[in-house]
Formats: structure tokens, sequence, C-alpha cells
């Protein structure tokens, strides 16, 4: 068993003892008033006693009914309204006939705490100050003439101190009500929390998996990219070259250049192999800045296909996070390689753009166009694997692929990537 609930256990005891106190409260106090009564020896019974002993056993039948018998009706303030009025009219009445009444006086602020609400609570208390200091200047018989001045006097001092220590018990008692409630919502909180923890194996086990799931799919799609980044268009340009090659058997310089374009593209596919399995960046990257790189990349493309690629560089050309710098590399090939297999352009330009926040490459052609929302030969919509691949590709960075494109009006494409800076966490 926790604190919490060990300290509410605590509480729920004292508050039945303290329930079991007050409802029987009541009747020793009038017992000892009407005892006391009756040992005084100057007692003249033809005169008091008969309404003493009928007034006690109203007084008697009042409180039993609705204080003891009828608990089920305490919170009904009218009902209990009216049983404190009778309960201080009667206590009022019997203590004007004897002042040792006042000892029963004391269960009025008891029944105030307990039956009254807001104000009325301390009307209560005031109503019960006054009767009581009938009783503390000995009786009414003492209030005369001459003397009158004590009774409003005690009173006023009975009521002051009796407030004070009042509202001392409702702020203690609103405190008490407070601490149990927050001992409740605590015990509720680490009974969640153990429910929590006990689950927590299970959930931890099925993260675990599904974690290494996650791992393997993604080193797959790394994988695929990479592939189709590097040995797959190296791949397709080799194949094209050799074809080439073979297509000018009369011209033995351009069967040479293509075969050599071939060789060129096959010893950098396997240096790309070799850095994907291996998981490093590109050698291009490793040896140049991105605008070099990409200038690098284009100036290659431009002498195998022979089609004029510049590319334009704005802004502060600084370096950035090595997955940034991928995909814009990634990027730029892929967007080449597309022209050279579908767009029979005759200039490309590319625009690498450095801003505050962001990068952006720009890749534009002057080709035949296509429209992107339109299967191509590869059963994709869009332009492919490669599109595809690319927008995975920068989807993974929080940045943006856009393609604009139409029949015979050439194609453009526009990466967004946030500017993260060489050196800061992925």
């Amino acid at each position: 068993m926790g604190v919490e609930a060990e300290l509410r256990e605590e509480f729920d005891r004292w508050e039945r003892k303290e329930t079991a106190v007050l409802t029987v409260l009541p009747y020793p106090l009038l017992a000892v008033s009407v005892v006391l009564t009756l040992l005084q020896p100057l007692w003249n019974a033809q005169v008091y006693l008969p309404g003493v002993l009928g007034l006690t056993t109203l007084l008697t039948a009042w409180v039993m009914w609705f204080h003891t018998l009828h608990p089920e009706q305490h919170h009904r303030t009218r009902r209990m309204g009216l049983y404190y009025t009778g309960l201080v009219a009667l206590t009022a009445c019997l203590v004007v006939l004897t002042p040792w009444f006042g000892f029963f006086a004391f269960i009025g602020y008891v029944h105030a705490f307990q039956y009254l609400r807001g104000r009325w609570r301390y009307v209560g208390v005031i109503a019960t100050a006054v009767v009581s200091a009938v009783s503390y200047v000995g009786g009414s018989a003492n209030i005369t003439a001459e003397e009158w001045w004590k009774w409003p006097a005690v009173s006023v001092l009975t009521a002051v101190m009796a407030t004070v220590a009042f509202y001392a018990d409702v702020m203690s008692d609103r405190r008490n009500h407070r601490q149990k409630r927050a001992l409740v919502e605590l015990n509720k909180a680490n009974a969640e929390l153990e429910t929590a923890l006990a689950e927590n194996a299970s959930l931890h086990a099925q993260l675990l998996v599904q974690a290494r799931e996650a791992g393997v799919l993604d080193e797959r799609q790394r994988m695929a990219r990479e592939i189709h980044d590097t040995l797959a268009q190296g791949l397709a340009g080799i194949l094209t070259q050799l074809q080439a090659a073979e297509q000018a058997p009369d011209e033995p310089a351009v069967s040479s250049r293509h075969v050599a374009n071939a060789m060129d593209l096959a010893r950098e596919s396997l240096t790309e192999a070799r850095r994907t399995v291996l998981a490093v960046g590109p050698s291009a990257l490793a040896e140049a800045r991105l605008p070099d790189a990409i200038r690098d990349v284009a100036r290659r493309w431009s002498e195998v296909n022979r089609v004029e690629a510049v590319l334009t560089t704005t802004g502060d050309a600084r370096p950035m996070h090595t997955d940034v710098e991928v995909a814009l590399l990634r990027t730029a090939q892929e967007a080449l390689a597309n022209v050279a297999k579908h767009a029979r352009a005759g200039r490309v330009s590319l625009t690498l753009s450095y801003m505050e926040d962001l990068v952006t490459l720009d890749v534009l052609d002057d080709g035949v166009g296509f429209l992107p929302g339109a299967k191509r030969a590869g059963g994709a919509a869009g332009g492919g694997f490669g599109l595809a691949g690319m927008r995975q590709r920068v989807q993974l960075l929080a940045g943006r692929l856009d393609v604009e494109s139409e029949p015979g009006g050439g194609t453009a494409i526009t990466v967004t990537v946030p500017a993260i800076p060489a050196g800061s966490g992925s």
C-alpha cells in the first residue's frame, strides 16, 4: 500500500471517529445540563421544573428526529435551517429558565458548522453566542435594570471570539478536504501509473520489434534509392554509350569516344557502389563543395550526352549538413538522367540558391515535356521511380519537390530543403 493510500485511510478513520462523536454529543450535553439543574438546592420545582422538563423532552425529540434518525436528509438546506432555528429557540428558552443549559448551548456552534451553509453559518454562531451569554452572566435573573449592559457586552465578546474560532475551523476543514481530494487524485494517478508500468513491458517489446522492422525498411529504402541513383543510372548510361558505339562501326573516333565514356561510367558506378555498401557519402562531395560537385556532374553529363548543362549559384554558398548536400546532388543527377532518357532537350539550366533558412535546386530543360499526373513507360505516375525516389529523399529532410511540365513546354523540377548547417545534429 502506498503512502498516499495510508494517509487517506488515516483521514477516513479520523473522519469516522469525529462523525460518531458529533452524532451522540448533544445527548451527553443535554444530560449534564438537566442533572446540574436538578442538583441546585434553590430549585423552585413548582415554578420551573415542569417547564424545564417539558422543554427538555421537546428538545430531545427535536434533535433526535432531525439530527439522529434521518441523516439522509442532512443535505437539504431548508430542512436543516428549520431544524437549527428550532434548536436555538428551544435552547434559548431553557437558558432563560436556568443558566445551566449553557452547557448544551455549545452544540449550536457544532450544528451551525454541520448544517448551515455560507453566511448563515456565522448567523448561527452569533445567535448561539447571544444565547450562551445569558448563562455566562449567571442567568436571566441577573439581567437587571442596573446591570443590563453586561449581557450585550458579553454577547459581543463571545460572538467575536466564537466567529474567529469558527472561521479558523472552517479554513482548517477546507484545507483537510483539499488534502483528502489531493490524496485521492494522487492515489488514482499512482494506480494508473502502476497499470501503465505493467503494460510497459509488452509495449516496450512491441516497440523494439517495430523499431527493428522500421530500421530494416529504412535501410531497404536507402539501398533502393542509392542503387537507382548510382548503379541503375550508371548501367543505363553504359548501355546507351555502348549502343551508340555499336551504331557507328564506320566511325572509329566516335565509337572509341562512346566506349571510353562507357568505361568511365563503369568506373564511377563501381566506386559509388562501394560507397553505397559502406554507407559513405558520394565521392563527388568527398572531394569538392556542393556547387562544385553539381557543376562537375553537369559537365560530365554534358560531355556524355552532348547537351549543354549550366549551373548558376546564388546566395551564400556555405557548407550544409551531409544529408542536405547528398539529397541535392542526387536530385541533380536524377533530374539530368531523366532529361537524357526522356526529354530530348537541347539545353539544361540548373540553379542552386542559398537562402537564410532554405536551399533550393531548380533544374529546367527545354525538352518535350510530359503530363506530371500521367503514367509513363515505367508504369509509375510522374516519371517512374526516379521522381518518387527524389521526393522520398527530400521529404525525409522535411523538404518538398515540385514538378512543372507540359507536352512541348519542357520540364522544371524544384527541390526545397531546410538550410541545415554542417555539423548540426540530424
